[in-house]
């Protein structure tokens, strides 16, 4: 691996940053809902899958809206079925939840909109997010803060997004009635508190739970193989990884950056399967990792654990976060994603 000689590597000290690890409380689903969880929480991992490819249903897409939902921090929710729900009620969903939120602010809790503003919700439906003609169609649904000064100085700011989606979704859609809406996957931008008030709406309404969607080291060890597999017109970023060493009194970080160019080449020294990723390449493509660093470092990163991944395509974190950069990539990275959502409804 001397040709790859290129990367830097700087072991750092960081603060722990956790998230709260909450979960929005469940409600009673429908009996229907019980078989959904027992086929889907013992799905086997595919030993191989396919390398993301551009969607030919993205051509449908919004371009400001998709440009809105890249190079934004999200983060990563399931969410079981939606009971009764319906596209042709968003406008009505829209005057429903903004009068929930503005109740629950005059109850005193903690909904982050200020003092001066008034509250608008909005539903909207993000065409084209699919992988097949079958996924249902994703949604947004965005907090807007109304400034109560006249019309025409009037500006909406955004408080708080979330979106919803099903991407090659197959496996749950077979299992469920036509009384169901399945979108999986759930991505929030804004404040926690903003994100449980819709949540709870949500469970009310629809009698659904959500759970936040942790990814460990071995998916992101699969997302960094499947990210650097992809052919980009142009390298934006460095391909990154960062490792945790448990210590006392403070955890140490271990950041390693690659040339993108050269994570491409050594992806490519490794892959034998056109058109797809197979754990054996996964686990070939890590290895050659840790052996280089090992050879300059002195350092066993199987002895650690991998936290984040960073590529031109996207980055991700254990802790559920993820930004997406590429727009050519955006369905294969959601594909993978709702993967995850589905595997963990239980």
């Amino acid at each position: 691996m001397d040709s790859y000689d290129t990367p830097e590597s700087t072991p750092r000290h960081s603060a722990s940053s956790r998230l709260k690890d909450y979960f929005i409380g469940a409600t009673p689903l429908q009996k229907r809902l019980e078989s959904v969880r027992k086929q889907t929480s013992f799905i086997p991992t595919p030993p191989r899958r396919k390398i993301p490819q551009c969607s030919q249903l993205q051509e449908d897409n919004d371009p400001q809206k998709v440009a809105f939902l890249l190079n934004k921090q999200w983060t990563l929710y399931s969410l079981t079925p939606l009971y009764k729900f319906s596209y042709t009620n968003l406008k009505e969903y829209s005057r429903l939840l903004s009068a929930f939120i503005a109740a629950e602010k005059q109850k005193g809790l903690a909904v982050e909109v200020g003092e001066d503003f008034n509250i608008k919700v909005t539903f909207s439906t993000l065409l084209g997010m699919k992988g097949t003609q079958r996924d249902p169609e994703a949604f947004l649904v965005q907090i807007l803060s109304k400034s109560q000064l006249p019309s025409e100085n009037r500006e909406h700011k955004v408080l708080w997004t979330g979106w919803f989606c099903c991407i090659f979704g197959d496996s749950l859609l077979e299992t469920v009635s036509e009384d169901f809406t399945c979108v999986p996957l759930f991505l929030a931008n804004g404040a926690e508190t903003n994100t449980a008030i819709v949540g709870t709406w949500f469970q009310k309404t629809f009698d659904c739970y959500f759970s936040p969607l942790a990814i460990n080291a071995f998916n992101l060890s699969w997302m960094a193989a499947m990210w650097t597999a992809c052919k980009m017109d142009q390298y934006m970023a460095a391909t990154e990884f960062l490792w945790s060493v448990p210590c006392s009194p403070q955890s140490l970080d271990i950041s390693y950056a690659i040339h993108p160019e050269d994570a491409k080449a050594l992806w490519d020294s490794v892959h034998k399967t056109p058109g797809e990723v197979t754990q054996e390449e996964v686990d070939l493509f890590m290895d050659c990792l840790y052996s280089h660093f090992h050879r300059h470092f002195k350092i066993h990163l199987s002895a650690t654990r991998l936290v984040r991944v960073s590529t031109s395509v996207a980055s991700a974190h254990t802790d559920g976060k993820i930004k997406i950069l590429c727009h050519k990539y955006l369905i294969g990275v959601l594909a993978y994603l709702t993967e995850l959502a589905i595997f963990q409804i239980d």
